[in-house]
């Protein structure tokens, strides 16, 4: 029997444990709220596989040729990828306890009609759920549990075929482009290349994954040489125009504000106390406030309503004001 890549309880454990046979336990219980979001993007996103000829046997035997009778497949150790990025060179083998996997193609034609069963299978409940008004949940789980089953032998397949990314990443002479966004790049082609492997015409993955991944590393390389024709200078803040002028003003307004502030505490523009008490309010000046807002200045209106006159003598006062502190601020600080 293969070795069971889930928790033993889980539902694709129930679908490893039933013979051959794909049987979710009977259960009356809803989908959670995770499992609903899940099974929403499984039924919207383009999904395929590839065919072969062992699919269209009877369930039973297909299951138990697919998946019972081959011996167990080696599972590969990836703790060396990310020292390995972290220090930008791919060379694997710095680490002598780390012993690379390598499928024969007995054992890849296994994994990958192990894949793509799954994701037949996937579809065909998908097809039969798209119909179905409402939805059963135990045929949704069982899809959810076929759904799962064959993420996780993407991701093996891709950890089994990382070192072929690193290798193709370190031949390619593309200097300008980061060797971490390379690999990045050929880690996507790695897996489209995964998805779309026929298995039965006889070559081996590896094949068909260094030319999938030479193409993307290709195409990034044009990308980038395109960007270099619309974009020939990168950024360069130094390059940039100086923000000294802006400053400067900014500098100068925060200092005249301060030297308002102080010509009206020390009332050096000689206002009277009704041409104080206008400015104040109009422009929240020295005004406490609650729960430490900031002050907010008075409508025209409102000030009138305060001190018992019109709006338009408000006006009249707060303009009277107003020449006389600019007089004391051009005679004292600006000029």
């Amino acid at each position: 029997m293969m070795t069971p890549l889930v928790q033993p309880n889980s539902p694709l454990a129930q679908v490893q444990r039933s013979a051959g046979r794909v049987a979710i336990a009977p259960s009356r219980k809803r989908l959670s709220a995770a499992d609903q979001a899940e099974l929403r993007r499984v039924l919207n996103e383009k999904y395929e596989y590839v065919d072969h000829d062992d699919f269209h046997l009877p369930p039973d035997e297909a299951q138990r040729v697919i998946f019972d009778d081959p011996d167990p497949l080696p599972q590969p150790d990836t703790s060396w990828y990310h020292p390995v990025m972290d220090k930008g060179y791919s060379d694997m083998r710095a680490n002598k306890n780390v012993k690379s996997v390598l499928l024969t193609a007995k054992q890849e034609r296994v994994i990958f009609k192990q894949f793509n069963y799954a994701r037949m299978r996937v579809c065909d409940l998908r097809d039969a759920l798209a119909d179905a008004e409402p939805i059963d949940a135990d045929a949704a789980r069982e899809m959810l549990a076929w759904h799962h089953r064959a993420e996780e032998l993407r991701h093996q397949i891709a950890r089994l075929n990382l070192a072929l990314v690193l290798a193709m990443a370190k031949r390619t002479r593309m200097s300008e482009v980061d060797f971490a966004d390379l690999v990045s790049e050929g880690n996507m082609a790695l897996l489209r290349a995964v998805d779309k492997f026929d298995v039965s015409r006889g070559f081996k993955f590896s094949t068909y994954g260094c030319r999938a991944i030479l193409k993307a590393f290709s195409r990034s390389g044009m990308k980038l040489t395109r960007y270099r024709q619309m974009f020939p200078t990168d950024f360069d803040p130094a390059l940039e125009r100086s923000t000294h002028m802006q400053t400067k003003r900014a500098e100068h307004e925060d200092d005249c504000v301060d030297e308002l502030r102080r010509i009206i505490r020390q009332n050096r523009a000689e206002l009277s106390d009704i041409e104080t008490e206008v400015i104040s309010h109009r422009f929240a000046i020295d005004k406490p406030t609650e729960k430490g807002e900031d002050p907010k200045p008075l409508t025209l209106e409102q000030v009138g309503r305060i001190i018992g006159v019109t709006k338009e003598r408000v006006r009249q006062i707060q303009n009277k004001a107003l020449e006389k502190i600019r007089v004391q601020l051009e005679d004292d600080f600006l000029v």
